[in-house]
């Protein structure tokens, strides 16, 4: 009984597996006409302590004369449940110059609890999010053809260790010119820290397909001038997809 109790169980995650998606984009990060790095999001199926969940892996590299000058590569990764996109582990990996960053956080919703490498155990605001799966936790809750332009929404956010409200808005649609040909997009504003990098708390701007509900263009509005990170290319399972 306990065999035929282990082959189900190893069947099961094989499906699972073998079912599995993956999706990858690759930007351009670019100032003006001029290429100073490259970004790459992987958005993976997965399974989390035996519960399938998802993957979303986020790097960001200074290329060139930037690197020279700069010498960054960020990476951020987060698994969030998959039904609720809440997360359940984060690691933020960062390198810029001399700077070095690295934490490791458990989520534990149902306790409205946190396990920081950092800082420790702490109690948390219910239904915490990190500084990724905010925006896909709007996308995937709240982003349709009937949302009314301008609904904002607010959520508790883990960032470098620190808790925070964060803000989403929804400014409208545009269809948008890309290397892909033209893409129909929602326009999502989140509302950020403008701190030393971004001009305006609102200076950040994801334009997402309304066909995958992926981000295929980003523009920084930045101190120094503006950023747009442009989508290069698009996979699922290694192949190339179209936007038609």
């Amino acid at each position: 009984m306990k065999k035929i109790t282990i082959i189900l169980l190893l069947m099961v995650s094989f499906s699972i597996v073998s079912e599995a998606k993956k999706e990858k984009i690759r930007f351009d990060l670019k100032f003006g006409f001029i290429k100073g790095g490259e970004a790459n999001l992987i958005i993976s199926d997965t399974i989390f302590n035996n519960q399938k969940a998802l993957h979303y892996y986020m790097e960001g590299r200074t290329t060139g004369l930037a690197n020279k000058l700069y010498g960054v590569n960020d990476i951020y990764e987060t698994i969030v449940d998959y039904e609720t996109r809440l997360p359940l582990k984060s690691i933020r990996n960062i390198k810029e110059g001399e700077y070095r960053w690295y934490n490791e956080t458990m989520y534990y919703h149902e306790i409205d609890s946190i396990n920081s490498q950092k800082s420790g155990w702490r109690s948390v605001p219910d239904n915490l999010v990190d500084i990724i799966s905010v925006f896909f936790y709007f996308i995937n809750h709240y982003l349709d053809d009937g949302m009314q332009q301008g609904l904002s929404v607010t959520m508790p956010t883990f960032h470098a260790d620190e808790i925070k409200d964060y803000s989403v808005k929804y400014m409208g649609d545009i269809t948008i010119e890309t290397n892909k040909g033209k893409i129909d997009c929602y326009i999502l504003a989140p509302n950020v820290d403008k701190g030393k990098v971004l001009k305006r708390s609102d200076g950040l701007k994801f334009y997402v397909s309304k066909k995958t509900k992926l981000p295929v263009l980003l523009e920084f509005d930045m101190r120094v001038g503006s950023l747009r990170a442009e989508m290069q290319s698009y996979e699922v399972d290694g192949k190339e997809q179209a936007f038609k």
